[in-house]
């Protein structure tokens, strides 16, 4: 495994899946569009509109898809009326998943969750029952090949990240959400570019599986972030490397 970082082991590993899989636009659009209804198209105020934009150039997401995105936040074009829902429950194993998903139809999409946990040895459960398990933290990913560790961590902690670690290739960030927009600031002001720039859940521990489950739940995830209304997928498992391609 990559160093010990949650985020490495997770969620980056398994967002450098999710960006060839073919409803990444979409799923960003509808982010940026639900963040103009909510807070204006003006980024000043609006930390969940420049979280979204900085989903989307992750993602090289052109700037016509972006610009319509924003235009039907704005009302300027006709779109769904989506609402946020979230659902919480545990893979194979008992690990834990949080799922957040934007739908214009919450049956269809409660439904479809619960299928899908129960199809991969999973089971739905209350709201709560396993959100106190992650933190909301700000975190990013820079490439060693950018700036010296010792540079990068002195910068970064004066700015107001916690923690700095070193995994493949990588540094991790990680900083509270409040602080956010100034270690974001102290990075863009000495040209630092980031892999991974966001506000997220980050589990407080991680939990393995044996092979079979440990399949179980790559195929959950994998499934579960295809459908079209769920927008982010967290978990506390610890992938193995052998299980990243199946």
């Amino acid at each position: 495994m990559s160093g010990h970082s949650k985020w490495a082991n997770i969620k980056h590993k398994k967002g450098k899946v999710d960006a060839i899989r073919g409803k990444v636009t979409t799923k960003i659009s509808r982010e940026i569009t639900i963040a103009v209804r909510m807070g204006g198209a003006d980024l000043t105020g609006n930390m969940r509109l420049k979280l979204a934009l900085q989903k989307a150039r992750e993602n090289n997401i052109p700037k016509e898809n972006i610009q319509r995105a924003i235009q039907k936040g704005a009302g300027a074009l006709e779109g769904h009326n989506y609402e946020e829902i979230n659902y919480e429950g545990y893979g194979p194993g008992g690990v834990a998943i949080m799922v957040e998903a934007m739908t214009d139809n919450r049956n269809r999409t409660a439904a479809d969750v619960r299928h899908l946990f129960s199809k991969y040895g999973g089971n739905l459960g209350e709201t709560g029952c396993v959100s106190w398990m992650f933190k909301q933290k700000g975190v990013f990913v820079v490439e060693q090949e950018e700036i010296d560790e010792e540079e990068l961590m002195l910068m970064t902690l004066d700015a107001g990240a916690e923690d700095v670690e070193v995994t493949e290739g990588e540094y991790e960030i990680t900083c509270q959400p409040e602080d956010f927009e100034q270690v974001q600031e102290a990075l863009d002001k000495n040209n630092i570019k980031t892999v991974v720039s966001r506000i997220t859940m980050v589990p407080e521990t991680t939990a393995s599986l044996p092979g079979d489950e440990s399949v179980k739940m790559m195929k959950l995830l994998e499934a579960l972030e295809d459908l079209d209304d769920v927008q982010e997928v967290y978990t506390n498992f610890d992938m193995p490397d052998e299980n990243e391609e199946d």
